[in-house]
């Protein structure tokens, strides 16, 4: 079974996309503090990252540069999940080496299809 870890200050939102992986047939983690990401991704070792970009301490896109620079996580897909859908956003995240940016709301369906662009199915 594939690991996703999502990164997100908002529990309620990382319940849902839990929910969503699990059915999908991933092993989600949730980390609700940013600060704790890169350790917790060092014991886990996911197959890839969902992360929010508006999260304090240390933002997204932050988080997103730091594990392009650990060499660990430099090929693991990243996507974001984000309520900022503006062009400018996009472009720092997809700068900051994120593979995939999907926005809130979104659709499951939608978001499992990104996943498995990146993958592959997991049943």
């Amino acid at each position: 079974m594939k690991k996703i870890m999502i990164v997100d200050d908002d529990i309620e939102t990382t319940n849902i996309l839990e929910l969503i992986l699990k059915t999908e047939g991933y092993q989600p983690t949730s980390v609700n503090d940013s600060t704790l990401a890169i350790q917790i991704a060092h014991q886990l070792r996911p197959d890839m990252f969902l992360l929010d970009l508006m999260m304090p301490v240390i933002d997204g896109f932050k988080l997103c540069r730091m594990l392009r620079e650990d060499p660990k996580f430099m090929g693991t897909p990243i996507i974001i999940v984000t309520a900022l859908d503006n062009k400018d956003s996009k472009i720092v995240a997809f700068g900051a080496g994120a593979n995939d940016y999907i926005t809130k709301p979104y659709l499951p369906k939608e978001l499992a299809a990104k996943i498995k662009v990146y993958l592959g199915p997991d049943r």
